[in-house]
């Protein structure tokens, strides 16, 4: 795997479910068990291909004849998530690359579908908090596809788009970035496969932490 070391990134935007952290079978679990306390069918393909998006969103995707009970569905979920997720950590490896990368002087940031609480509680289950320089969740701009999230992370950094790289497992990450020209990469580990994920031309499409690693080190 060939480093992106000619290109000048400043900024590294991750999403933070299915890239960082290693949430993919329990959010679809939950989302599952939610749908069932209404007696609502939901397969496990269908919670899994939604992950990325805002949890409005989700409800709405999933859930398009029962609006009504979309509140009480999104409450049952979230207790159900928190419930169960106590023990999740990020995925093998990640650690050390958010390490390396502070280390180069590149800074970190999260633009995620989680919603503001959902974030801050596992920002501080890894003690990470004070790592990303800023994150964006999807309940404080407009959820994936829509860029409002990145564009609003480079206001603040005040980092140029073309300086900055969003990584991500979803074709929402991937069309997000590619809707205002930002640099993308795919990591087909989390929720959607390599070719779902190629349709948005990334720079590259990594398959390990390791490999994420070796494309975005300096």
């Amino acid at each position: 795997m060939t480093a992106l070391s000619q290109l000048p990134f400043e900024l590294v935007i991750f999403d933070w479910d299915g890239t960082l952290f290693d949430s993919v079978s329990q959010i679809v679990q939950s989302l599952q068990w939610a749908a069932q306390q209404y007696q609502i069918d939901l397969t496990a393909d269908a919670a899994r291909n939604i992950i990325g998006l805002g949890l409005p969103e989700v409800m709405q995707t999933l859930f398009p004849e029962h609006e009504a009970l979309h509140p009480h569905i999104q409450a049952e979920y979230s207790r159900h998530y928190v419930a169960n997720s106590s023990t999740q950590r990020w995925f093998g490896g990640v650690d050390e690359l958010l390490t390396q990368l502070e280390q180069h002087g590149i800074l970190l940031a999260v633009a995620t579908g989680k919603n503001r609480i959902g974030l801050d509680r596992v920002l501080a289950q890894t003690q990470s908090h004070h790592r990303f320089i800023a994150t964006r969740c999807a309940n404080e701009a407009r959820s994936k596809p829509h860029p409002l999230m990145l564009e609003q992370l480079l206001q603040e950094t005040g980092i140029p788009l073309e300086r900055a790289v969003m990584v991500g497992d979803t074709t929402y990450d991937m069309q997000m970035a590619q809707s205002i020209g930002m640099p993308r990469i795919g990591v087909s580990y989390g929720v959607h496969s390599e070719a779902e994920l190629a349709t948005y031309q990334p720079l590259a499409i990594v398959h390990s932490v390791a490999e994420l690693a070796q494309v975005l080190m300096p």
